[in-house]
């Protein structure tokens, strides 16, 4: 495109929404022109900018959302629903980080692909999917190689393994032409006996505050691979979430994915 892509943000309030709402002020490529939080938020109808007094302010919906090219959604469930609602109506690109939705919902995601163009990822870090491309050409190249995978983050963090280390395990899985489901291993305690040939270990670490590191070892005899992605700023998310929407803004109707942004340059 020659303009700005005009662009809206669904849960515009929350973390990430709050990280794209920081790079979006320096970055000419896109036009903020909607900005929508949870019904009953205390940012409704609040400036999206400290200290702007126009037009642009918080709304809690999209019946009075105007023209845009992309929505990026960092909302939840409710407010994917809603955003999908709108770009189905309107003809408009989907970029969504929202993660713990139903089968009913990817049923529906899955299904308005052939209407609009969508692209969801679990992490938006353009590295991240670069290393899950280079692990799934390595695990094809060294097929007979142990894979161990390493992720560490903050003491804060509930889940184990992370979903972006289970991301990789899966890239790797299809890659050797099975599931992670048959060729996990996520924890090894006691008298485990031997490794099993062909699984995928995957180890923990928790503390501190670790922003997201993960390492895929690829183990032969006498010599070691390893491909690893460290964050140190989270911002690298939101980076990569506005990369993907400018990226995706005129594209056909499919469902696209971030190793499409890293394969194509515009």
């Amino acid at each position: 495109m020659t303009r700005p892509v005009r662009l809206a943000i669904s849960g515009a309030s929350g973390r990430m929404g709050s990280a794209l709402l920081s790079l979006l002020g320096n970055d000419a490529r896109f036009e903020l022109v909607h900005a929508v939080v949870a019904p009953g938020s205390a940012h409704t109808g609040q400036p999206v900018f400290a200290g702007d007094a126009g037009s642009l302010r918080y709304a809690d919906g999209w019946t009075q959302a105007p023209a845009l090219d992309v929505v990026i959604d960092f909302s939840g469930p409710a407010g994917l629903t809603l955003a999908l609602d709108h770009c189905l109506a309107h003809g408009m690109a989907l970029v969504s980080g929202t993660t713990g939705i139903d089968a009913a919902l990817e049923a529906r995601l899955a299904s308005a692909g052939s209407s609009i163009a969508i692209l969801r990822a679990a992490n938006f870090s353009l590295g991240v999917a670069v290393l899950t491309r280079l692990l799934r050409e390595a695990a094809v190249a060294l097929p007979g190689w142990d894979l161990e995978i390493i992720e560490a983050h903050h003491g804060r963090k509930q889940d184990a393994p992370s979903g972006t280390a289970l991301v990789l395990g899966h890239a790797a899985a299809a890659a050797r032409h099975t599931t992670l489901e048959a060729a996990a291993v996520c924890s090894r305690v006691g008298q485990t006996g031997e490794r099993i040939e062909g699984s995928i270990g995957f180890a923990v670490v928790r503390g501190g505050d670790i922003v997201g590191e993960h390492t895929a070892m690829l183990i032969g005899q006498g010599e070691r691979l390893e491909l690893a992605h460290r964050a140190t700023d989270r911002s690298i998310f939101a980076r990569g979430a506005l990369q993907a929407a400018h990226w995706l803004a005129g594209r056909a109707p499919a469902l696209w994915q971030l190793d499409d942004v890293i394969a194509t340059s515009k």
